[in-house]
């Protein structure tokens, strides 16, 4: 029972963090968004680069992807609570009910994997070069996240007995 609550728990944790990511993402909508706005523009990368080719530099493209974002994190904190009570519901169920209420949280905490490696790792500092900048890098925070998911992830799919 001890592992049971341990995974519940957890995903709650994470699912409390989005929750507070997409809090703060709509009531102080500005502040990520000169994030978002610096990373695609590019404008704090190393000067004369070749690769400013790719910089996005219009305020209208820098809006979809953060809304873009937004909704993402939307859904995951959704599914993260929907998996949460679902997990609740099945608590005192048989090893294999369990199990199988774990698919929500498991489809909502692969989401939020794909977030941080995607989005933040791949897309922003690989092809929008975000690793150049000493002000707008977002790498480790979203490499911690995507660690700390990650090891939420593994401990959610173990089978319980």
């Amino acid at each position: 029972m001890m592992t049971r609550i341990a995974k519940l728990l957890l995903l709650c944790g994470v699912a409390l963090f989005y929750t507070l990511v997409v809090f703060n993402n709509l009531t102080d909508f500005d502040s990520n968004y000169q994030f978002v706005h610096h990373v695609l523009a590019m404008d704090t990368t190393f000067p004369g680069n070749k690769g400013m080719w790719r910089a996005l530099p219009l305020p209208a493209e820098h809006i979809v992807f953060y809304w873009g974002i937004i909704v993402w994190e939307i859904v995951t904190m959704v599914l993260l609570w929907a998996g949460a009570w679902k997990l609740f519901r099945a608590l005192r169920k048989t090893a294999v009910e369990f199990h199988n209420a774990k698919q929500v949280a498991i489809g909502a905490l692969t989401l939020s994997m794909l977030m941080w490696l995607v989005a933040f790792l791949s897309v922003g500092a690989e092809w929008f070069l975000m690793w150049q900048s000493k002000i707008w890098n977002g790498q480790e925070a979203a490499f911690r996240m995507f660690v700390v998911v990650g090891i939420v992830t593994v401990l959610m799919v173990m089978k319980d007995e």
